[in-house]
């Protein structure tokens, strides 16, 4: 299409939507595109709504909408890997503390998070939450579950004596009071230590059943399953990849006008490999629907930054200089849980001569919600990594439903938009290789 020549409307969409590290059923993210959808389309005007989908094969829903003068159909996919996530996490509370020593040893030790630190310091505070958030947990256990216990250290005389002069009245003698005073002390010595231990695990446990409102467990087992293999895809997960790809090569056969893969928050650098294999493999057809790629609240470094992660690091060079496929990144700086406005390909090193994608869109929070919406929103940190999915009520030039559902392709509605002018692009990462 040349510049001059006027878009091509899309009647018809797939959209495949790939989440972070979430264990939750997906079904979460059907409820919060109804709503904030509708929400949207209040503020904004439009029409959209939403209506199961019929087949059981995949968990999606149709989505049909008026915008902009434009009637659109939408079949949204989510493409599901939460139980992957799920077997991840462990259940045992030594397990997660090992998890948290091995994590922090591999970002400290390969130089990743001095490194990430350059460049935005709030996702690196949020990496290190779980970490000061566990030993808090456990500092705090250890601290109270010695008060019990130092209490009935503090009474063993007292409870020893009663022993002590029933002794003397049996006529044990000396050694006899002297052996029946010590095993009298060593038994409510080991009741002091079975009830600092006790003590400590049940704090511990009352800690991990509040994870839903602390989040350090779960922040933990999301940035441990990367470190884990030291920015290299585990078998299963590459297996799962497998299978999205598939999922999304069937939809560019179909007749459809734009097929639009979402990738949020980890979902992001998954999307990265998926496309980058179907573009490899030559599962693009070149008279098809439009592929687009959209990345949100994207924590590329995360991964792109450790020491074995060289198939992302080829997947980031090799799309960046790709013609069939339009990637536009957006982030906030606002959303403290994401690399924003960091060009996951640049910043990581990897920029190839040539390279234009992606294009550095912000969906500045502090101008696109207002002061209101902001002040309320401003420190629920998770929920706001979440904002891209949902409506504003100042929205400008990022509006997500229009975009899945909406009558113009992803590279129609940026075309001739420049990168933001806060973009981040200086090569950060220490670790650049494409091949080990």
């Amino acid at each position: 299409m040349t510049e001059d020549m006027p878009p091509a409307p899309v009647r018809r969409r797939r959209v495949f939507y790939i989440p972070g590290y979430d264990p939750i059923h997906p079904r979460r993210y059907r409820e919060l595109y109804r709503t904030e959808s509708a929400a949207q389309a209040e503020i904004s005007g439009y029409e959209i709504g939403i209506a199961p989908r019929q087949d059981a094969e995949t968990y999606g829903w149709k989505v049909a909408a008026k915008i902009d003068g434009g009637a659109t159909l939408t079949d949204v996919d989510v493409l599901i890997w939460s139980d992957i996530v799920r077997d991840s996490m462990s259940n045992s509370i030594p397990a997660t503390y090992w998890q948290l020593a091995r994590t922090a040893w591999t970002y400290i030790a390969s130089g990743t998070l001095r490194r990430l630190m350059w460049m935005r310091k709030g996702p690196v505070i949020a990496a290190l939450y779980p970490v000061g958030m566990l030993l808090l947990q456990l500092l705090v256990a250890i601290l109270v579950a010695w008060i019990p216990a130092k209490l009935i250290d503090m009474v063993i005389p007292l409870i020893t004596l009663p022993f002590v002069r029933l002794a003397g009245m049996l006529g044990l003698g000396p050694d006899g009071i002297i052996n029946v005073a010590w095993a009298v002390g060593l038994l409510l010595g080991f009741v002091s230590w079975f009830v600092w231990i006790y003590g400590v695990i049940w704090i511990l446990r009352w800690f991990k059943s509040k994870d839903n409102k602390l989040y350090a467990y779960y922040l933990m087992h999301d940035y441990a399953y990367s470190a884990r293999y030291n920015g290299a895809n585990p078998k299963p997960l590459e297996e799962r990849m497998a299978q999205f790809g598939d999922q999304i090569a069937a939809a560019l056969l179909e007749n459809v006008d734009e097929v639009l893969v979402v990738g949020h928050s980890s979902g992001a650098h998954l999307a990265v490999s998926i496309i980058a294999d179907l573009l490899r493999n030559d599962r693009v057809p070149a008279t098809g629907p439009t592929l687009s790629f959209l990345s949100l609240g994207q924590v590329v470094p995360m991964v792109s930054f450790l020491p074995e992660a060289y198939r992302l690091r080829n997947d980031l060079a090799f799309l960046a200089v790709q013609e069939q496929v339009a990637w536009v990144d957006v982030t906030a700086p606002g959303d403290g849980c994401s690399f924003a406005l960091c060009d996951p390909v640049a910043v990581t090193g990897v920029a190839p001569p040539g390279a234009h994608w992606p294009l550095i869109i912000s969906a500045a929070f502090t101008q696109t919600l207002s002061p209101e919406k902001w002040k309320e929103l401003r420190w629920r940190f998770f929920r706001l990594h979440f904002q891209y999915l949902c409506a504003f009520d100042r929205p400008k030039d990022y509006d997500y439903f229009k975009i899945s559902a909406g009558p113009l392709t992803l590279a129609d509605r940026y075309r001739n938009r420049q990168s933001s002018k806060s973009r981040i692009d200086v090569p950060a990462s220490k670790h650049t290789s494409l091949h080990p």
